[in-house]
C-alpha cells in the first residue's frame, strides 16, 4: 500500500482538491510508518526466535502483533490530526519547490519527530535486536566447541 499511495500521490494531488491532498499525505505517512512498525515487530520475532525459543507461549500472539503493527502508527497519524490538519499539504504551493506537485507533511517539526525520530526509534530497536541475536548465537557456539572439546578429550 505504501508503493501504490506512493506512486498515486502526485496524479490525485494534480486535481488541486486540498481533502484529497490531506488525505493522501496521511495516508502515504500511516503506510511508511506501518511498514517501519512491522520491521520492529520482525525483530522482536527474530529475538523470540531465536533467543527465547523454549518456553515462549504468547496468548493471541498475531493478534497483538497485528494490533501493534496496524495501531501504532494510527495513533501518530491522529495526534497529528488532531494536533492540526493542516500539516498535511501540497509541496507545490511553496515557492521554494514551485514543481513538486506531492502532498506530504509540510511542518519541519512535525515530519523530524513523527517521521525521523519514529525511524530512529525503530533503528535502535531492531540494533538492539541483531546484538542481542548475535551476543546468543556466539555463546551457544562457544558452548558447543567447549562440548566437543571435552568429548574428544
Amino acid at each position: 500500500m505504501l508503493n501504490m499511495v506512493f506512486l498515486t500521490n502526485s496524479w490525485l494531488t494534480s486535481f488541486n482538491q486540498p481533502g484529497l491532498c490531506i488525505t493522501m499525505a496521511m495516508l502515504l505517512h500511516y503506510f511508511l510508518l506501518a511498514a517501519f512498525t512491522w520491521m520492529c515487530l520482525e525483530s522482536v520475532h527474530f529475538y523470540l526466535a531465536l533467543v527465547k525459543v523454549f518456553n515462549v507461549y504468547v496468548p493471541k500472539y498475531i493478534l497483538k502483533c497485528c494490533i501493534a503493527g496496524w495501531g501504532i502508527p494510527a495513533i501518530v497519524i491522529t495526534l497529528v490530526l488532531i494536533i492540526n490538519k493542516d500539516f498535511y499539504g501540497n509541496g507545490s504551493l511553496s515557492e521554494s519547490h514551485p514543481y513538486s506537485n506531492f502532498c506530504w507533511i509540510q511542518d519541519n517539526t512535525v515530519f523530524y519527530i513523527s517521521v525521523v525520530a519514529y525511524f530512529f526509534l525503530i533503528f535502535l530497536m531492531n540494533t538492539a535486536m541483531f546484538v542481542t541475536v548475535l551476543l546468543q548465537i556466539h555463546s551457544v557456539k562457544t558452548r558447543t566447541q567447549k562440548t566437543s572439546r571435552f568429548w574428544k578429550r
